[in-house]
């Protein structure tokens, strides 16, 4: 599905536009809930497999529910927690970017950070 230079492009971008701006953790998942790349902040003891498999799920259910009230996609989840926030994103119809920050980070700079890092994702995977 991906070729190393595509992984590394993939990894250079989040370390560069999520990880230098404070988050935890991030991590870009298939929809199957397989992870592609991760990255934290050296403190994070997040089981990152088992989060991947239940964002996966999480997705697909809101997925689900999104078709119930008549929408085709909800394309962005957010949950806010009192010390964490889950940010996640769909990058394409096979991918998911999952961005997890603390209280300390604004939502407003997280879905800003996100939305670039998506853009050159997808300008990344368009170059096999």
């Amino acid at each position: 599905m991906f070729n190393q230079n595509q992984l590394n492009a993939i990894d250079d971008v989040i370390r560069k536009n999520l990880m230098s701006a404070g988050l935890d953790d991030v991590i870009f998942i298939d929809m199957a809930g397989n992870t592609i790349a991760k990255h934290d902040n050296g403190r994070s003891r997040l089981d990152a497999t088992a989060f991947a498999a239940l964002a996966a799920g999480n997705f697909a259910a809101v997925d689900a529910m999104a078709k119930l009230v008549g929408e085709s996609e909800f394309s962005l989840l957010f949950h806010k927690g009192e010390k964490s926030s889950i940010h996640f994103s769909k990058v394409n119809d096979e991918t998911l970017l999952i961005a997890m920050f603390n209280k300390d980070i604004s939502l407003g700079l997280v879905r800003l950070k996100v939305a670039d890092t998506i853009k050159r994702i997808k300008t990344i995977l368009s170059n096999e």
